[in-house]
């Protein structure tokens, strides 16, 4: 299927201000941070967090009324979001998912090969007889998969808001009525996914506000809901299933989507010795990487790619896998992340494996 089109071409041309929804936002105890005029990111942080790099649970500049860090100054303050907005009134506007309650369905129609069949439906075989021609972004398989749980299809679904992006995909937001805590991830990830080209925003992210205008044009509401319905519970079982839980008490592990490619777990298996802890590590260190397509400016991203790339580095040092299959998973994961700056990433990487490899890391020894 093509993206839904939005019905009334005067619809985007009478959507309220910025500040307007966001003050409606807010309301509804969603809380609302700002993006940068004509983006879809949030602004720059202050000069003091630009000079001093830090983490947001450190930084002091939103109990003050600044928007530093992103999401993680999201507030429901009506004053602190006029100040704001009287500050900059180009400003777009971003909810926090997670304090929000939302979840939020991702649906890209990016143009792209369509990669391999364990990566369509990510914990559900496609076996080769099923002709996949014609599939091409994320429309498709978000509706194969609801066709597999004889579940109505989530783009489709009148009854709760949907928006349609300037790109041709469609954010289709739900309440976590059940308050799971369901995390991020990003359709395109190796790791924690629940369809390719179907990203998820939830904790540890946020999404655009409809109404809010980029460069590249308008986030436009589609006829019918204009207020996020409950998560189906179908969906709620798919997220489940392929790991989107934030918190997973008691659950059993072997029912999660594991967040290590396959490829990874069988390198480490093959070098042995250490191989749950080896996999434990793996699966920390490249989600912390995968996680930052869902925050594109302001996640730490070379930070995190450095350290993965180091502690991999003494993984492989200790004999627990290869330098080739390290290489490849780092690289995998940090174009996930971050798609258009592979020379940057490989310069990352070659550069942390090389001081990880200086100290080895022996599952279940302190490393110095």
């Amino acid at each position: 299927m093509t993206a839904p089109k939005a019905v009334g071409s005067d619809r985007a041309e009478r959507q309220p201000d910025a500040l307007t929804v966001a003050r409606w936002c807010a309301a509804q105890g969603w809380p609302v941070h700002p993006l940068a005029p004509g983006r879809k990111t949030p602004p720059a942080n202050c000069q003091a967090c630009q000079d001093s790099p830090h983490s947001p649970a450190e930084c002091t500049c939103p109990r003050v009324g600044r928007w530093c860090h992103g999401f993680h100054a999201a507030t429901v303050d009506q004053d602190v979001l006029s100040a704001w907005w009287h500050v900059n009134p180009g400003f777009g506007a971003g909810v926090a998912c997670g304090p929000a309650g939302l979840v939020v369905i991702d649906v890209d129609s990016h143009p792209s090969a369509v990669p391999s069949r364990d990566r369509i439906l990510p914990g559900i075989p496609i076996h080769e007889h099923v002709n996949l021609e014609g599939l091409e972004n994320g429309y498709h398989t978000l509706a194969l998969l609801a066709a597999l749980r004889k579940a109505p299809d989530p783009a489709e679904d009148t009854g709760t808001l949907r928006v349609r992006t300037p790109s041709g995909g469609l954010h289709i937001w739900y309440r976590d009525h059940a308050h799971h805590r369901f995390t991020c991830s990003a359709g395109s990830s190796t790791g924690r996914a629940l369809a390719w080209q179907v990203d998820i925003r939830a904790h540890g992210g946020y999404i655009v506000v409809p109404g809010t205008t980029t460069a590249n044009g308008t986030y436009t509401p589609l006829p019918g809901a204009t207020i996020p319905a409950p998560l189906p519970q179908w969906l709620a079982g798919e997220l489940i299933r392929t790991g989107h839980l934030k918190d997973r008490p008691g659950q059993q592990p072997s029912t999660l989507q594991p967040a290590v490619p396959d490829r990874a777990r069988q390198a480490v298996v093959a070098a042995g010795g250490g191989k749950r802890g080896a996999e434990r590590v793996l699966d920390t260190v490249l989600q912390d990487v995968t996680d930052c397509a869902t925050t594109p400016e302001g996640a730490g991203f070379t930070g995190k790619l450095n350290r993965a790339a180091y502690t991999v580095g003494g993984l492989v040092s200790a004999g627990h896998l290869t330098h080739a299959a390290a290489e490849q998973m780092l690289t995998d994961a940090a174009r996930t992340a971050r798609p258009s700056q592979d020379r940057h990433n490989s310069a990352v990487i070659r550069s942390g494996l090389t001081a990880g490899a200086r100290q080895p890391l022996h599952i279940g020894k302190a490393r110095g």
